[in-house]
């Protein structure tokens, strides 16, 4: 079982693991701004990393802010970011967004999770993401790796993503609260699989009790 008696030791081995993967692609192309953690967050929904890397850098390449993204268009937004997955409904939203940060916050994204959360279609895994990487501050985003895995792993015990943030809020320690998605969003993409993880192979599965991975269930 993984607790917090050893949870330390598990992250670390987990991140000398992933560091010969390529970091997540909101990491990849975010450089760190805000704006670019909002819309590569939205551009990453159902799609793959590498689809989502291409198709971000090409959108930033025109448009690195709110104001000229809107001056790009729905339509030429749709054009760059193809074939990310509803690709047309993306573009609708990153417009959307972007109206309103020029309406409300004068262009800026906000950096806190209460007014991150006032904009269209923006949820706890964006807002907590956008605040992580974007600025440098306490979060815990969780998406469905790290849902999956810290149940997995039995250090916690929940149905919904959200569920599985508030329980880490209250139990992981705070000095691993901004490398948690990170860490193991490469892991769950190359390691610990939602279907046939690598378990012969993992490199923590000493600590690992496998719920639902013995009864062939998996936890999504």
């Amino acid at each position: 079982m993984i607790d917090n008696s050893n949870i330390s030791e598990v992250l670390n081995i987990i991140s000398k693991t992933v560091s010969k993967f390529e970091k997540p692609a909101v990491s990849v192309v975010a450089d760190r701004d805000p704006f670019k953690v909002l819309i590569a967050t939205i551009l990453s929904a159902r799609t793959k990393d590498e689809v989502t890397i291409v198709a971000s850098r090409k959108l930033f390449s025109a448009a690195d802010n709110p104001y000229d993204m809107l001056k790009l268009g729905e339509e030429k937004i749709s054009e760059l970011i193809y074939p990310v997955g509803f690709y047309r409904n993306k573009a609708k939203a990153i417009i959307q967004v972007c109206k309103e940060l020029i309406e409300k916050y004068n262009g800026k994204v906000p950096d806190s999770m209460e007014e991150l959360l006032k904009l269209k279609d923006v949820g706890r895994k964006t807002a907590n993401l956008v605040l992580v990487l974007g600025f440098d501050k306490l979060g815990i985003c969780v998406d469905t790796h790290v849902h999956r895995i810290t149940n997995r792993w039995g250090y916690v015990k929940t149905k919904t993503p959200e569920e599985t943030e508030m329980e880490l809020r209250k139990k992981l320690p705070i000095k691993h609260w901004k490398e948690i998605n990170e860490l193991l969003v490469s892991f769950g993409q190359h390691i610990c699989k939602p279907v046939k993880p690598l378990c012969n192979t993992c490199p923590i599965e000493k600590f690992c009790p496998k719920i639902e991975v013995k009864t062939g269930k998996v936890k999504k």
